[in-house]
Formats: C-alpha cells, sequence, structure tokens
C-alpha cells in the first residue's frame, strides 16, 4: 500500500473531532485509507443493497450495531442517517466515533451539513500524487517523463492492479455517467450528458463559457449550470476562481476549468497513446491541468490554509495560479515547454512591476532550477512538492 500524503491529517482529525468525514471521487483510494488508519473499526458499506436497505428503513436499528462508532462507507447513499448520527456523537464527548466516506460532496446538502455542523472536520482525498508515486519503492523505476502522467492520471487501480488506462478509464467514464450521474440527478437522456463531458474535457485549462456550451450542446445555459454542478460535486472537475483584486485593471471574471484527472480528460479526448498526446494541440492545457491537480493534492491532503486563484485582465495577459497565504500572494506560472525560455517570463516580470510584489515561481516540463536575480525561481515540474 502506497502511504497518502493525507494519513498525517487524517490522524489528526480523528484525534480532534467526533466524526471526521472523507470525500473524494470513486476509487481515489477512500476505502483503503480509512480501512487501514483504523483497523479495529467495525466497517459498513452503503453501497451493498441489503446494508442500505436497513439503513433506510430503520437508521436507529442500524447504528445500534455500533455502540462505539463505525467507518461507514459511501453514506451519501443514506442521507437520513446524518441526524441520527448526530444524536449518537452527541450523547458521548470522545472523539473520532464515527469515520464517513464518499464519492459525492455531501457538504451540498443543506440538512446534512446542519446536522454534523461543529462535529465534523472533513478531508478530501484525491488520486495518487506524482510525489506519493515517486516515494513508494513500489513505483520508484515508473518514468518521470510528463507525458506518461498525463496519459494515465493517478487513479490507484491503474497502479495497484496493473490495469492499462486506455481499458479502465473507459470503464470509469461508462459506470460514472450510467450509475453516479443517476444517483445525484434524474437525467433522462444520458448520451447528450456523455457528450456534454466530452467537450469538457477539450476545454480543461480554459475559461468556462456557460453560452458557448449551451449552444453546442443543445441545451439551455441553467441545465449547463446544473451539470456543471454534477462534475464538481462527484470531483470530475474543478473551477478556478479569478483572482478578486484588480490593481486598476479590467479583469477576466469566469472561473477556469480543470479536470481532476488527466487521463481522464485525455481517455474522453480520445487520446490513448503517447505519440498521440506528444504533438496534440491541448497538450499545454493537459500539461497545465497537470500541475494544478498537483497542487490540488498538496493543498487538499495537507489542509494547507492556501487560497487558489488566477489572474487574468481584459488586454489578455495572465498569471496562471496565484496561491494566496497570510496576505502574501505568489504568482506561478505553467509552461509545457522542455526548454526554458526567457518568454516564459514576461508575464511574471508585468506582475512584479504591476503589484510590487518580489517572489514569483515558474513550473516547466524541462529539468533545469534557476533562481533568477529579480528572484523569480524556475523548478523542473518534478520538484511541484516544493510548491506549497
Amino acid at each position: 500500500m502506497i502511504q497518502r500524503e493525507a494519513q498525517e491529517r487524517l490522524d489528526k482529525l480523528y484525534k480532534l473531532f467526533k466524526v471526521v468525514a472523507v470525500m473524494g471521487p470513486r476509487q481515489s483510494g477512500k476505502t483503503t485509507l480509512v480501512k487501514s488508519s483504523f483497523p479495529n473499526k467495525p466497517y459498513a458499506s452503503l453501497e451493498t443493497p441489503e446494508v442500505r436497505q436497513f439503513a433506510l428503513e430503520d437508521p436507529r436499528g442500524f447504528l445500534l450495531q455500533f455502540p462505539d462508532g463505525a467507518i461507514l462507507d459511501e453514506v451519501q447513499r443514506t442521507p437520513l442517517l446524518f441526524s441520527y448520527i448526530q444524536e449518537i456523537v452527541d450523547s458521548k464527548n470522545s472523539t473520532g466515533q464515527f469515520i464517513l466516506t464518499g464519492s459525492n460532496n455531501f457538504l451540498l446538502n443543506q440538512n446534512i451539513s446542519q446536522s454534523l455542523a461543529g462535529r465534523v472536520a472533513f478531508l478530501n482525498l484525491l488520486p495518487f500524487s506524482y510525489s506519493e508515486l515517486n516515494s513508494s519503492n513500489d513505483y520508484s523505476k515508473l518514468p518521470s517523463d510528463e507525458n506518461y502522467y498525463i496519459l494515465n492520471g493517478f487513479y490507484p487501480p491503474i497502479y495497484d492492479m496493473g490495469i492499462p488506462s486506455n481499458e479502465w478509464l473507459p470503464n470509469y467514464i461508462r459506470t460514472y455517467i450510467e450509475r453516479d450521474v443517476r444517483q445525484i440527478k434524474n437525467i433522462t437522456n444520458l448520451l447528450v450528458f456523455e457528450r456534454f463531458i466530452r467537450l469538457l474535457a477539450g476545454r480543461t485549462g480554459q475559461e468556462l463559457n456557460y453560452s458557448s456550451l449551451s449552444v453546442e450542446v443543445g441545451v439551455d445555459v441553467k441545465t449547463i449550470q446544473s451539470w456543471i454542478g454534477i462534475l464538481e460535486s462527484s470531483y470530475i472537475i474543478y473551477l478556478l476562481k479569478p483572482y478578486h483584486k484588480n490593481y486598476n485593471k479590467v479583469l477576466v471574471k469566469r472561473p477556469k476549468l480543470y479536470f481532476y484527472d488527466t487521463g481522464l480528460a485525455c481517455s474522453l479526448l480520445g487520446i490513448t497513446q503517447l505519440f498521440h498526446l506528444e504533438n496534440h494541440p491541448l497538450r499545454g492545457a493537459l500539461f497545465e491541468t497537470l500541475i494544478m491537480t498537483e497542487i490540488l493534492k498538496m493543498k487538499e491532503h495537507r489542509g494547507a490554509d492556501s487560497q487558489l486563484f488566477y489572474w487574468r485582465d481584459k488586454t489578455g495577459r495572465e498569471i496562471d495560479l496565484l496561491i494566496e497565504k497570510a496576505n502574501e500572494v505568489c504568482p506561478l506560472e505553467i509552461k509545457a515547454g522542455k526548454t526554458f525560455q526567457t518568454d516564459f517570463l514576461k508575464s511574471i516580470r508585468y506582475w512584479m512591476k504591476l503589484t510590487g510584489h518580489k517572489n514569483a515561481r515558474i513550473i516547466y516540463a524541462g529539468n533545469q532550477s534557476q533562481t533568477r536575480s529579480d528572484g523569480v525561481i524556475v523548478s523542473p515540474w518534478q520538484k511541484i512538492k516544493d510548491i506549497l
């Protein structure tokens, strides 16, 4: 088993809160992590039909099986349980009573968030990170080439079970659309939804334009917004918000869209081989997505309190990522080129002049590290773990 970076945070939250909820996409390793972390806790999967039926028909009786708490897997399938869990944990002062997992963000359910407010801590567990794979002896011989990870993504079964990504990912997509989407919202025309998600894959790393998507998919803007919400809540896509401070510039206000896993995006785009990717017009956007999601993993797994934004003005000047922490803002530019070029510094230097900030970073697909005279740090993408 690969040591997950989220392990330390999970242990800390378990000692502080009565309930810990581990959320994230399906097959990101949630069940493996919580079962290995708490081997003495009883375990119940709400995916199992008879278990789910018991929990739905007699929630109080179901929870009486676990006087000292339990691991409840895929708990979003039985939202009625949350009020009863509140009643149980309020009767005791001990921490770490229940460990809940879910592949849908049940924080979005107002009733659930109210039931467990102040009692529950949340941890988002995303698929493997590059640093997790690279630090494991079992996977230390994997390539360091970025295209390999863009193509294959980081879902655990591809590595733990050795299933080729071009076999596993299409089945993951099919299962997600045919089962999970129906559970979240009753969408009658799944073919249109599948076309929508494939169109979104072609927009990873780009501003999200609801109107143009509406025209291409053939549904109204409200439907597009609803479907975007579905993909967000099930950890398929992430929306990066624009930075709020304008420095006397007119700013773009749309969010940028990223897939949480580049392998998933590649599969949706029909990119199944490395040679398909090497000269693909979206390779730059996919490399940017790779770096963005690696930073997201670090932020979520470590519990970092930094906020993430992007910045773009109406003239087209852009900073790919702004990392804001304790009133300090660090700009980060992401470049897919393997050879460093001074042109990479153009946007960063404009930002530094505009804002007066001195610290800045560039991540690129090459292998040389540099510290420029103006303080800009240039790093190869494999050193991404040093960013946060």
